[in-house]
């Protein structure tokens, strides 16, 4: 039988009839690859549709009402998700080899097991060390099986024989089809093995979670067109260095993709954190220059976050600048606006600037925060340990009002906090928490000026 050889982009997952050097939807260089397409059938692994007997309905006839949603047992985790894992929804848990994703989902069978039969097929670990892993998490039961296998006709046979409501694959890059003559976690392996565990799920309405390794690039290894076949994508963040993860979805089709989980990993399994907004402030010190505290909305929750800087003179022709948590480009677009409208001459001095506990900021709403912490330490002197900001730099130095402006106070004063600098057009809509003194600013000077007296 002859084989059809087709080229596709890794990224994006576009194809192409012959290989080239340039993907034309993404623009990536180096990304297209050569797949063979799979004999049909060669396994005998069954191809469905994704229900049986499907039939075009008006949109008035259908009904979502018998969605059945479910609890995880990590509250965290359920917040992601929108409320809960689907049932018949694939979701795929990428990260870092070692943040803790395996622990992450063996840790939620212990609640599973109550009221599902769960199936958990591996092909890292043996099922004597997943035996080890789970007595250390303490998670047990009868409904929990474990499987040590890597051939995805085997999954699929014994799926069909033990009808599990819940299976989890660990990982997606170790599973292969004998159909297809690449090697498990190609591109090609990688693609067909989803697409048969989607099948699954749809048509026997199964709830499947499977791992997913990340990349140099941070993303998933394998082609972009995985994260397109699946219903969620969450990311499990967080250096092995440190304590805390940070779980967010890249994409949620039952629920918003701005909420995060935070996690801390202890030697019993991952403790979940309510309230991250402590968690990152621990240890902040205090009088010490170059530090603010930022109150950014990730979701439906408001989280304090420590912003530092560093700004030194530099011994190099050209100054260097580094920043962790902050989009580089928006931190060189503050410190272009701060020397020229704030009047600070940082442009000959090496400049850092860091996010305390691994958040990375997106919201426009830590602009201030990230200006004030730069002009702190610019100028050696310490912001008061009790102040906090909000509000976002334009270009002419103007600092603009934000969304959910009450929300961020609220949060602020119930952290101990007793001043808060934020934009002047934000006064007429604010609701005072007491105990909190408000600070209002019309620009990037006045802020200054406020924040450290001069």
């Amino acid at each position: 039988m002859k084989v059809k050889t087709i080229y596709f982009c890794s990224q994006c997952g576009n194809e192409y009839p012959r290989w080239q050097g340039q993907c034309t939807a993404c623009g990536s260089w180096n990304t297209i690859v050569e797949h063979e397409a799979a004999p049909k059938s060669k396994t005998g692994i069954r191809r469905q549709s994704l229900s049986s007997g499907s039939t075009p309905a008006t949109i008035s006839e259908i009904s979502y009402e018998d969605e059945i949603r479910f609890e995880t047992g990590l509250g965290e985790l359920d917040r992601v998700l929108g409320g809960g894992a689907v049932k018949g929804s694939l979701v795929l848990v990428g990260g870092a080899p070692g943040v803790g994703k395996s622990t992450l989902l063996l840790q939620i069978c212990g609640n599973l097991t109550k009221f599902a039969k769960v199936l958990y097929v591996s092909g890292e670990e043996s099922a004597r060390q997943i035996k080890m892993r789970a007595d250390r998490l303490g998670v047990g039961g009868d409904n929990l099986y474990v499987l040590a296998e890597t051939s995805l006709h085997k999954v699929i046979n014994l799926s069909a024989e033990l009808r599990p409501e819940i299976l989890i694959i660990d990982s997606i890059q170790t599973l292969y089809n004998e159909s297809l003559d690449t090697s498990p976690g190609s591109v090609g392996q990688v693609k067909d093995c989803t697409l048969a565990l989607m099948q699954l799920a749809k048509g026997e309405g199964i709830t499947v979670f499977i791992v997913g390794h990340v990349n140099k690039e941070g993303a998933i290894a394998g082609p972009r067109v995985l994260e397109h076949m699946v219903d969620c994508v969450l990311y499990f963040e967080g250096e092995q260095s440190l304590n805390y993860r940070i779980l967010r979805a890249a994409k949620n089709r039952f629920g918003s993709t701005n909420e995060i989980g935070v996690f801390e990993m202890q030697d019993t399994g991952l403790s979940e954190v309510p309230n991250p907004s402590e968690m990152l402030l621990s240890g902040r010190p205090e009088n010490t220059p170059g530090t603010c505290v930022a109150c950014v909305i990730e979701g439906s929750r408001p989280i304090l976050a420590e912003i530092q800087a560093l700004v030194t003179p530099t011994s190099f022709n050209v100054p260097r600048r580094n920043s962790n948590g902050i989009d580089y480009n928006r931190a060189m677009l503050l410190m272009a606006v701060l020397e020229k409208r704030g009047g600070l001459r940082i442009g000959a001095c090496d400049a850092y600037i860091n996010v305390i506990g691994g958040l990375s900021l997106d919201e426009p709403a830590s602009d201030l925060a990230t200006v004030l912490a730069i002009a702190s330490s610019f100028l050696d002197k310490p912001i008061d340990a009790g102040m906090a900001a909000i509000g976002e730099v334009g270009l002419t130095g103007e600092i603009r009002s934000v969304s959910s402006i009450n929300q961020r106070l609220s949060e602020i004063r119930r952290l101990g906090f007793t001043s808060c600098i934020i934009p002047e057009y934000s006064k007429t809509k604010v609701t005072v928490p007491g105990g909190l003194k408000i600070i209002t600013a019309k620009n990037v000077r006045a802020a200054i000026s406020s924040a450290m007296g001069i």
